[in-house]
């Protein structure tokens, strides 16, 4: 399992178009992907569960990764949420 704290840095927030991203990249491993934040844990494959999250920008989330491919999953999820999610 790897786990990972990461923030929010572009000004939009985890707005629908990054959440969308997010779930689409997800979605692409066989790993289980979760975030927790504030208590919540959700599924990050959900577009649903993300979006609930309503993270502005500078929120600290953890990032949940598990499963037989979840080393190149952490690597390029924790990127895109480091890159501002190409809007920062």
């Amino acid at each position: 399992m790897i786990v990972q704290e990461v923030t929010i840095k572009n000004n939009a927030g985890l707005h629908t178009r990054p959440a969308a991203a997010v779930v689409k990249l997800a979605s692409k491993f066989k790993s289980d992907f979760f975030i927790e934040m504030e208590g919540s844990s959700i599924n990050a494959k959900s577009i649903i569960g993300v979006m609930s999250l309503a993270a502005p920008k500078g929120s600290r989330m953890l990032l949940r990764l598990e499963g037989e491919d979840e080393v190149e999953a952490a690597r390029q999820l924790i990127d895109f949420f480091e890159q501002g999610f190409g809007e920062a």
